[in-house]
């Protein structure tokens, strides 16, 4: 893993060097998820957060259920008991 030495600028700023921004696919303007964990700072994108809730879920969801099915059918029940 490349290392690259940067320093914060006025207002807490530091730039995310260019070879790291395209290997992200990171355009201005993109949101990223910053994150302090065990004294590090890290910095991942929104794809790559969704991914990661993603892949916590599937532990504990059997393989074949689908829990946005499962969602609209206990709307669908709620409506109409409603």
């Amino acid at each position: 893993m490349q290392t690259i030495k940067t320093k914060i600028s006025e207002g807490g700023r530091v730039v995310i060097p260019s070879e790291y921004r395209k290997q992200l696919g990171l355009e201005v303007g993109d949101e990223v998820i910053i994150q302090l964990v065990d004294g590090e700072m890290r910095i991942f994108t929104l794809q790559q957060a969704v991914k990661r809730a993603q892949e916590i879920v599937r532990r504990y969801i059997p393989e074949g259920r689908l829990l946005s099915d499962e969602l609209l059918e206990e709307r669908r029940q709620e409506n109409l008991s409603e």
